[in-house]
Formats: structure tokens, sequence, C-alpha cells
């Protein structure tokens, strides 16, 4: 059987102006024609040389920084904007949901744009309607089907779109970030039923930072970077690769000179990094050491009682636990200060793990900052220094050593 897709090098240049243009009238666009341009301007290759195929059915997943080229790539694969080089060979018919309302018309009713993205797709107007009552009620805008779609909230705006993408039966789905918009009840019933089209046999291409969301629905993973594959695999070694990585992380994050800095007007996030008992920075933790998460933050002005704590996630997004501390009111004065969080030793079990850090107030609740992927770090293990002769990973996030009590009976 030939793939669903081939992609055969594909780039794609811009090129970006260096110099900011006033508003022009006509006469003036008129007149800037005829002189000769001072503006320079220099080539930025989005993509490079994008060389992979997908087989009918398979989910890939498609996961970098931003602006590593993702969305660059859906667009060309979903034909809304032109390769510079390079080709397509699509063996069916792509339905893509890139950003909220792509493809529908503003002035046209919800009804009349269900109809109108189906026949873009080449669907007769029989098969639309076969689908019709299935879309309405997976998009709950029933009571809206016949209002304007310029009077739909972005939400409701989404929900539509996921559904005629989704229950069209396109051969293949393309969709992006998108179902970030969406609230957290909508994002699990849009992985439920992307889950149901994979199982279906159709194929689905699907960028996201959620690393959980993309364990749980591909097979197979590409890792973008500046435009380039770092790695086209299974979609968990693909995951591994991309959260160990320099460029994605790793054990140590300034964020001090960032043109806009992690929190508001309370407190900001520094800097934070991986280190062992003698305070000295360490890029991986061993299974029986214990490793402290340390971050430092400035508070700007007097507050009540900040308190600092920390969100601990597998790299398939599984909440290992969050630890927090009430410093009573230490932190309340202005100034910088220093947290550190302790991980005993035989505590955390071999992994990837991922740490949020985050700066709180209570009564009311404030979050002054939260950075989700702020430390990556892995726990490794020797396993010649095991006690049982068995040497492969065992279950479970945690792994501690239990006191155990052995009586004969």
């Amino acid at each position: 059987m030939k793939p669903i897709l081939q992609i055969e090098n594909i780039s794609k240049r811009f090129r970006i102006s260096h110099e900011m243009q006033p508003y022009l009238n006509f006469r003036d666009r008129l007149i800037q024609l005829f002189r000769k341009s001072t503006i320079s301007s220099e080539e930025f290759w989005a993509l490079k040389s994008i060389t992979f195929t997908v087989e009918p059915g398979e989910s890939i997943g498609i996961i970098g920084k931003n602006g590593a080229g993702k969305s660059t790539l859906l667009k060309i694969l979903s034909k809304i904007t032109p390769p510079t080089s390079g080709k397509i060979i699509s063996r069916g018919r792509i339905a893509s949901l890139l950003e909220v309302g792509t493809g529908f018309h503003p002035e046209l009713t919800g009804r009349e744009n269900i109809f109108l993205n189906g026949s873009i797709l080449g669907m007769k107007r029989t098969e639309i309607q076969q689908k019709f009552d299935e879309i309405v009620d997976f998009s709950g805008v029933e009571k809206f089907l016949d209002t304007p779609l310029k009077h739909y909230s972005s939400g409701m705006q989404l929900r539509l779109a996921f559904a005629v993408a989704a229950f069209l039966e396109p051969e293949i789905l393309i969709i992006d970030e998108v179902l970030a918009v969406g609230d957290a009840e909508f994002q699990k019933k849009c992985m439920g039923k992307m889950g149901e089209v994979s199982r279906s046999g159709r194929t689905i291409l699907f960028v996201s930072h959620n690393m959980n969301a993309v364990n749980s629905l591909c097979t197979k993973c590409i890792y973008l970077e500046h435009g380039e594959i770092v790695k086209y695999a299974p979609t968990q070694e693909v995951i591994n690769s991309y959260l160990t990585s320099e460029n994605s992380g790793g054990s140590r994050k300034d964020w001090s000179n960032i043109a806009r800095p992690i929190g508001d007007d309370a407190a900001r996030l520094l800097r934070a990094r991986l280190v062992n008992k003698a305070g000295e920075s360490i890029e991986y933790v061993q299974i029986d050491q214990e490793a402290g998460i340390e971050y430092y933050f400035e508070v700007y002005k007097d507050s009540k009682n900040p308190i600092p704590n920390i969100h601990l996630l597998t790299n398939s997004g599984e909440y290992a636990f969050v630890s927090s501390v009430n410093p009573k009111g230490q932190f309340n004065k202005a100034g910088i200060y220093k947290a550190i969080m302790w991980i005993p030793g035989n505590f955390l079990n071999q992994g990837i793990y991922i740490a949020g850090l985050a700066l709180s107030s209570m009564n009311p609740v404030t979050v002054h900052f939260f950075e989700k992927d702020a430390i990556v770090f892995e726990v490794i293990e020797d396993v010649d220094k095991r006690d049982a002769e068995y040497n492969q990973k065992i279950p479970g996030v945690i792994r501690p050593k239990l006191n155990w009590t052995i009586d004969k009976n």
C-alpha cells in the first residue's frame, strides 16, 4: 500500500523586512513602485528540506518549540500556503483545523458554514446531511445554528469547526494547537473524538505542546527544530529526545533578562536549576541520591505571605506530585529570594520529569507566576546496585524504599 502522504524536500522561505513603514495610501504606493527601494530585508527559511511519509491510519504528532516550523508545515500540507520548493503527494481528502474560524465565512450562518465546508472537502450535499445532526450535537451550537458566524464567540467557532472537520470523514485530519482555546471539558471531548477517528483507520497529523495529549493519541512523532526534522520515530522516543534536549529546556534556566518577565506586578521568576546536596548544578539525578529544585524570584513590593509551590509531572503529562511550603511571612518584604524543594533519594522512579515553578498568595488565591515547563531532568539508576536480580524498569511514578517485616508462621 502506498503512503497516504509523501512529503519530499519541502522548504519554505520568507523575506523579512527590517524597516517599519508608515501607513501608505494608494497614491503613495504608486509613487513607491517607481522609486528605488531602500528597505533592507533578509531571507528566513521556516522549513528546510523536510522529507517524510505517512501511512494510512497513522496518527503523527508534531512537536517542537515555538518558531520551529510546525504551523508552517501544516499550512503547506493544508494547501493554505505553497512551499518554496519540494513537493507533496496526497492520496486522500484533507480537512484542517489550524486557527479558529479557518475556512468559515463570518457573514454566513453556522448551518451554511457546515455545508460550505463540506463542499470544500468535496462532499455531496446528501453526504453532509447524513452527518449534519451529529455535527450540531457535538458542537453544542444548536440554538445559534441560524445566526451569522461573526456573532459567535471564539469557543463556539472552535467547537463548530472541530465538529465539521471530524465528522465529515476526511481521509486526513490536520489539527494545530488551536484546541488549547477550548475549555478542559471540550478538550477532553475532542481528544476522545480524535482517538475514535484514528481507530477508524483515518490519518491524523496533530501539533501540540501538550506531551500527554501527543503521547496518548499518536503512534509516531516528528520533532522539529529551526525548520528541520531532528527526529521521526515512535512517540515516546521522540518526546524523550525533545524533553532532554538542550534547546527545549534542561536542568538550568535563566529568565532574569528576558523582555517580558514571567510574573505579575507583585513578583517575577528569575532563574532555576537542579542541584545536589552540596549546592552544585547537576544535569540528572541518581535514583538513590537526594536532589533539589532551586529557584530564585523577586518580590516587588510588600505583600501577603506568597507561597512557593512546585508541580512535578512525568514526561507523559501525569502528575507525580505538587509540593508547597508556607514561609509564614518570610517573603512579605520586597526583595530577591531563593526557594529549594528537596527530593529524597529512592523516591522517584527512573524516567524524565518536568517541574513547573509557581508562586501564589491566598485569600484571595492569586498566582503571581507559574512556569509550567521550567526544569526538565532525568532520574537514572545503576541496576547493578539492586538487591534483586531484576534489571528491567519497575512500573510506577515513585520508587520508594519501604520497610518490610517478614515472619514465618
